[in-house]
């Protein structure tokens, strides 16, 4: 071909498409840019000196986070279920907001749990990759900071109850991670002796094991144990303020319910446990009301990752673990909180789990750590503000994906989690394709490359910084393998009167 012929060809490309744009086109753009981002910056801080202001003028409130195990983003009411009958979370949505682009941090409980509690993303401090286990020697850094840790430096009492699962030696366990109070399993309740490689399963009240889970029937009290437990927690503490977290072991297989409840849901074991987590939801509810303490609480309601077997990801890809797809990590969420938060409201505004310790400690007035990162950030306006916007420009769904805007790439194929050499790299449009269906990465390379470059940034800085897990010698489960001795079953200590377990499949008597 010859120079001349290039050049002619050259030229008519250019005119078709334009030779690029000129220096005042790019001054233009350029200034605009810069004004749009002068704009977004006023209108943050205006909204966040109105948010000062409001908790200058408010007493702290009382904070509840329910977190429900592996409930899908489709599995109740307010996100769009027509199977589960979930009336109190209904109700709760009417009267609070729906958070429809709420995020957890990790695909599983662990990692999910330890970046709830620390407002840092697993990989920054250890807890990535993998759950914990019975007698394990990893757990979360005493080091760190919870929740819990920082509100009680503004006077909050503190109670968990429920699903634990951050390590079981007593120096990784509730009361030494800020908590006044705790009851509960301190892992996943698969991990028992239903399965012969597993201890038995124990029920700890503060840091005794008082009880243990022997079979279906004990499996059935776990959400009833936790509401109980909240219910109490919440009469005690009225007149101070607190932080009550309910992490229930529901709906995380495997599944036992009572047989009424299982009755209720026409046979159906996963709708039986969402009802039971709607009932407990509204005992939750019931207490602040009739305690007076409504308009004095914020309560969050949602999951720790997707949804396992037998739930709904609406119309999400994707569920528990595996590649980040928005089913994954994008979790339903409800927050309520009477005279403060509009009723039936909505944002579409990302946020996370690993917002809730910096929003807390700014509603709470504590004060945040300066002596170490923290990845989340403080998305109270958008509780309290109209039309707030995040503070998040990308969300990051571990190492696998990130989102900016609507765009969203999502990469997998590589089990060393490097930096490179991911065989599998997909491009989304969420505004246009929420199900994830149709791969841009063809028609969008200059988009998809920006993301890839920004995620792999991310990765490098929280590798670099990364902060160790604790780890003990000789760890020990809170009950040894074998027969279980001076330890009663969780419906003998809790004095349950005999009842029928449900389990889907079949039927049989508590004391089987």
């Amino acid at each position: 071909m010859k120079p001349t012929f290039i050049a002619l060809l050259a030229l008519c490309l250019c005119l078709a498409v334009g030779c690029g744009e000129s220096k005042e086109e790019k001054a233009a753009k350029a200034k605009a840019a810069a004004a749009e981002a002068k704009a977004a910056a006023e209108a943050k801080a205006a909204a966040d000196a109105r948010v000062i202001e409001w908790a200058k003028a408010a007493p702290k409130p009382n904070i509840v986070f329910i977190f429900i195990d592996d409930m899908g983003y489709g599995d109740i009411g307010p996100f769009g279920s027509t199977v589960n009958k979930t009336p109190e979370l209904d109700r709760m949505a009417a009267e609070g907001m729906r958070l429809t682009d709420f995020y957890v941090s990790s695909t599983a409980c662990t990692p999910s749990r330890s970046a709830l509690m620390t407002g840092c993303y697993a990989d920054r401090i250890g807890m990535d990759g993998r759950v914990n286990f019975p007698g394990g020697a990893r757990g979360l850094n005493p080091s760190e900071i919870t929740i819990a840790e920082l509100l009680k430096t503004q006077g909050y009492a503190t109670g968990c109850f429920g699903k634990w699962h951050l390590g079981d030696d007593l120096s990784f366990m509730p009361l030494a991670q800020g908590f006044d109070e705790y009851a509960g399993i301190p892992y996943s309740n698969d991990m028992w002796s239903g399965k012969k490689r597993h201890p038995p399963l124990p029920y700890i009240k503060g840091n005794k094991a008082v009880a243990h889970i022997s079979n279906g029937a004990d499996q059935s009290l776990l959400c009833k144990a936790a509401t109980d437990e909240a219910v109490d927690f919440i009469k005690r503490h009225k007149d101070s303020p607190f932080f009550l977290y309910v992490p229930h072991s529901y709906i995380h297989g495997p599944r036992f319910v009572r047989k009424e409840l299982l009755d209720a849901a026409e046979g159906n074991i996963t709708r039986a446990q969402i009802e039971e987590v709607d009932w407990s939801t509204g005992q939750i509810l019931k207490a602040l009301r009739d305690e007076g303490l409504a308009k004095k609480t914020l309560v969050i309601f949602t999951s720790d990752n997707g949804g396992s077997g037998g739930t709904s990801m609406g119309p999400l890809r994707g569920n528990k673990g595996g590649n980040k797809y928005e089913g994954h990590m994008r979790v339903p969420t409800v927050a309520w909180w009477p005279g403060t938060i509009a009723a039936d409201s909505q944002t579409a505004e990302i946020s996370s789990t690993i917002d809730m310790l910096p929003t807390f400690a700014k509603l709470a007035g504590a004060t945040m750590p300066t002596d170490r990162v923290i990845d989340g950030k403080d998305v109270s306006a958008l509780l309290i503000e109209t039309n707030a916007k995040s503070p998040h420009q990308l969300m990051f769904y571990e190492f696998e994906g990130i989102r900016r805007g609507p765009w969203k790439v999502v990469r997998h194929g590589n089990a060393n989690h490097t930096h490179s050499g991911y065989t599998t790299v997909e491009l989304y449009n969420l505004d246009d394709d929420l199900g994830e269906e149709k791969n841009l990465a063809d028609q969008y390379p200059v988009m998809m490359q920006e993301l890839i470059d920004l995620l792999n940034k991310h990765q490098k800085s929280v590798e670099s910084g990364r902060r160790p897990a604790a780890s003990v010698d000789n760890p020990k489960p809170f009950i040894p393998s074998g027969p279980v001795t001076g330890i009663p079953a969780l419906v003998d200590y809790l004095g349950v009167p005999a009842f029928e377990v449900g389990t889907g499949k079949t039927r049989k008597k508590r004391r089987e």
